[in-house]
């Protein structure tokens, strides 16, 4: 059980969870808000997380990027834990329990109509679990092409909070991509420092993330970017939502980007950041429910 939950990387899950919860507290206020959907819609994220991490075990390890040196913690398939034919199967289930989660959530939500939001959800999440086996894993993983920047900013940020809002509301607010931007522009980050971490072994391995075809210099200023960008956009959304208690996000969340960048920019191994920054954003989320539930 330990291999296998040191495989999940369990510490993944806060950043995971963090669109859902913002998405959720965004739709609090709405009159037929359910907590079953919100449970669902926690658990198939997990799963799906879940999946996505037993797949880059796989994939880096199928592909030669954990066979180059790399800093990081030592993977299952790569360290003989945990053979590639029992990770696939594992993948398999996973790709099962994600499916019937998502379904249930997706019957729950629209009271069993079989409509276009219906068809439409369940596209996103047939999308979410093949993006999430596809990073690393198969022909052509397009990690290796340096998009995984892309699909973490838009599952782990548009997709997660936009969709998780509108299953509880069925309606779209525009205001509410902003804080859609601050989620998916920090879960940008925290796969920023994976890869600045990796950026030697990435490069022989052929995985052309954005720090290896950047250099470390220019990922590093490529990380503040993102960071703004999630800080301005949380400071936007804050000043014109309908809640003014909103307003006490901003300096926490300001402090603690600033205090990630400068380690990232200064540690040689910025690994420790990675955890760091996901419970940054973890927190905010959190912070961010109870300021709009109570």
């Amino acid at each position: 059980m330990q291999k296998w939950l040191s495989a999940a990387r369990l510490r993944t899950l806060p950043l995971a969870l963090s669109s859902i919860i913002i998405g959720n507290s965004l739709a609090q206020n709405a009159e037929e808000f359910s907590f079953l959907i919100f449970g669902l819609a926690i658990l198939t994220t997990i799963l799906l997380q879940v999946l996505s991490n037993f797949a880059n075990d796989y994939g880096d390890y199928q592909n030669g990027a954990d066979l180059t040196g790399r800093i990081g913690p030592l993977r299952a398939v790569q360290s003989g834990e945990i053979s590639q034919k029992s990770m696939l199967n594992a993948i398999i289930l996973f790709v099962i329990l994600s499916l019937i989660s998502g379904i249930t959530l997706l019957f729950v939500a629209f009271k069993g109509q079989l409509n276009f939001n219906f068809l439409l959800f369940l596209f996103l999440g047939i999308a979410s679990i093949i993006a999430a086996y596809k990073y690393t894993a198969g022909e052509n993983p397009y990690g290796y092409a340096g998009l995984g920047d892309i699909s973490v900013f838009v599952f782990f940020g548009l997709v997660g909070v936009l969709g998780s809002c509108f299953l509880q509301t069925k309606s779209f607010e525009l205001l509410n991509i902003l804080p859609a931007i601050t989620c998916g522009a920090m879960a940008a980050g925290v796969l920023n420092i994976n890869n600045i971490r990796d950026i030697e072994s990435d490069g022989r391995a052929g995985k052309k993330t954005i720090p290896m075809r950047l250099g470390r210099e220019n990922a590093l200023k490529y990380h503040a970017f993102l960071l703004l960008l999630a800080f301005i956009s949380l400071t936007v959304f804050a000043f014109y939502s309908s809640n003014s208690k909103n307003l006490f996000l901003i300096l926490p969340l300001f402090l603690g980007l600033v205090y990630n960048f400068s380690k990232v920019k200064s540690l040689p191994n910025p690994d420790p950041m990675l955890k760091n920054l996901a419970m940054i954003s973890f927190a905010f989320s959190i912070l961010f429910y109870l300021l709009n539930s109570f």
